[in-house]
């Protein structure tokens, strides 16, 4: 697709009100530590509205998010990676105010290019390899209708998707003038429950900026809340599952698993191991209490191998069993206690698996459930949302859609592999229509 996006203004906005002195070093958790230098974004689209034709539309989000950011404050501050500390010295998040020449429709129409999406994104990579690098930047962007496109991106070191999603949904309440609403602190407390430890992040499969656009591609696989159910049912029929409690979320993961099984068998020499990593949130499962808006990388990892399965439904059942343990170890973590602390730590740094260089690892996230559709800035909701695509090999995000009962699947592929993919989905018995 041909498009212009024309940058009207670009700025660093600052917290209304100035961070305390007692607040101006924020050191990250060792789970901070070892997240990695990518970022972690994600884009709404919200149609024409009489109010985003007012004059004083973009300065109004400006305002609300110089309010917003007296909450955040770590975000309007600058990374240290020597002392692996937030310098929160209100240098601000950086803010662009930009007009695309198409109708917003053109982006949502069937058949459009997904990559298309990432350009409402700022273009800064906000990787903070240098000191001066902002850790939040804000793209709004205005189409010819009217329509607007809302591209936020903040850095994996003092983030995850919950994160995003909370950051996101308040600044929606300022910015719907209920400043004077009883907020609940986002609570950029926790370091204090995992302490640093000077690790470094853990080794991933990113893939470099000038390979991304050129050998790989992303695509969308979207599941509707009745093709869902359909899918449950068949596996319920063919007796290998019990899919009566299978989350829509693990059989969408099975699914997109075993189409990148397929691809690793048909561009291999040999069949390899397959390994499935996922995060799973720490909020709300330990025993020492993380509360929801719990602000940071809150998370383990879950590891789950395919071992010799060969449908989709035991690679469900494999994954519905392991995130039940996972989730099971977890809500006995008390984080005042070493053991505690040494639970969330092999969990995160997958300790207790064994990955041989010659295995297959598929990085799989869900975003499910958090609440990007309910993020009204005053003139709706959003009509789409997507995620920000992260530069790795083998990966996929899963999406609520709109209606809150099906899954987009956002996958990033080789192009030289996507008809393998693609032909993985139409052979997959479960899937076939007959």
């Amino acid at each position: 697709m041909m498009m212009n996006i024309e940058k009207q203004s670009s700025k660093l906005i600052k917290p209304f009100v100035p961070t305390p002195q007692t607040l101006q070093h924020y050191k990250i958790s060792f789970l901070d530590e070892l997240a990695p230098f990518i970022n972690i974004s994600v884009i709404l689209f919200f149609s024409a509205n009489n109010n985003n034709a007012i004059p004083k539309f973009v300065s109004r989000l400006e305002t609300s998010l110089e309010k917003i950011l007296t909450r955040f404050y770590p975000l309007a501050g600058r990374y240290v990676d020597k002392t692996h500390t937030i310098d929160c010295n209100d240098q601000g998040a950086e803010f662009i105010h930009a007009k695309v020449d198409i109708k917003m429709q053109d982006i949502l129409a069937p058949g459009v290019d997904i990559k298309v999406v990432d350009e409402f994104i700022p273009p800064n990579k906000l990787a903070v390899e240098h000191f001066t690098d902002p850790l939040l930047a804000i793209q709004v962007t205005m189409f010819k209708c009217g329509g607007v496109a809302l591209g936020v991106s903040t850095t994996h070191k003092i983030a995850d998707a919950s994160t995003l999603s909370t950051f996101v949904n308040e600044w929606a309440a300022m910015n719907r003038e209920e400043n004077e609403i009883g907020f609940s602190e986002p609570g950029f407390n926790y370091p204090s429950l995992f302490p640093g430890r000077g690790y470094g992040p853990i080794p991933l499969p990113i893939i470099r900026d000038e390979l991304s656009s050129k050998l790989y591609i992303r695509k969308k696989v979207s599941f509707s809340e009745s093709e869902i159910s359909i899918l449950k049912a068949k596996a319920m029929a063919n007796g290998k599952l019990n899919a009566f409690h299978l989350s829509k979320v693990q059989l969408v993961l099975a699914i997109i698993w075993k189409a990148f099984i397929s691809v690793a068998n048909a561009t291999n020499d040999k069949p390899s191991e397959s390994i499935l990593v996922q995060p799973v949130d720490l909020r709300g499962k330990t025993a020492s209490l993380i509360p929801k808006k719990s602000c940071g990388n809150l998370v383990g990892l879950c590891a789950t191998d395919a071992q010799m399965v060969e449908t989709t439904e035991e690679l469900a059942e494999r994954l519905s069993h392991n995130v039940k343990k996972t989730i099971n170890n977890l809500s006995k973590v008390d984080h005042c206690s070493e053991e505690g602390q040494t639970t969330v730590l092999n969990s995160s740094t997958l300790k207790d698996v064994e990955i041989l260089e010659s295995t297959n690892v598929i990085f799989l996230t869900s975003w499910c459930k958090f609440l990007f559709y309910q993020a009204d800035f005053g003139f709706g909701k959003p009509t789409w949302a997507a995620p920000g695509c992260s530069p790795l090999q083998n990966y996929a995000c899963l999406m609520d859609d709109k209606q809150g009962n099906g899954v987009d699947a956002h996958v990033f592929l080789e192009v030289k592999n996507v008809p393998y993919f693609e032909d993985a989905l139409k052979v997959d018995p479960l899937l076939c229509k007959t």
